[in-house]
């Protein structure tokens, strides 16, 4: 990967719950202590953006979806867990791309 190549991710949230923050702290957390800067996380508010997350087809939030780099991956629920994570949006061989 290079440094101009960023990991894309969208975090779809429903409004500014307490549930939501902590979707928004995690997943914030993971990419800067995994991805080493090289992301963009985008966080959408489905009450504030419907038509958003009715494009993606979001049935339920949290919802993380990673559409660079290819293949979309999607991640729906608890962000609390890093590894699953890494595991379920595919970042664990991005990861060690970075690292290397």
């Amino acid at each position: 990967m290079t440094s101009a190549e960023k990991v894309i991710l969208k975090l779809y949230v429903t409004g500014r719950t307490p549930r939501s923050q902590r979707a928004i702290g995690a997943l914030q957390k993971i990419c800067e202590e995994e991805l080493a800067g090289s992301y963009d996380l985008t966080v959408i508010d489905v009450l504030e953006h419907p038509q958003l997350a009715e494009e993606e087809k979001i049935l339920a939030t949290p919802t993380v979806i990673r559409s660079l780099p290819p293949p979309i991956r999607r991640i729906i629920g608890d962000l609390s867990e890093a590894e699953k994570v890494l595991l379920g949006l595919d970042l664990t061989t991005i990861t060690n791309n970075i690292s290397e």
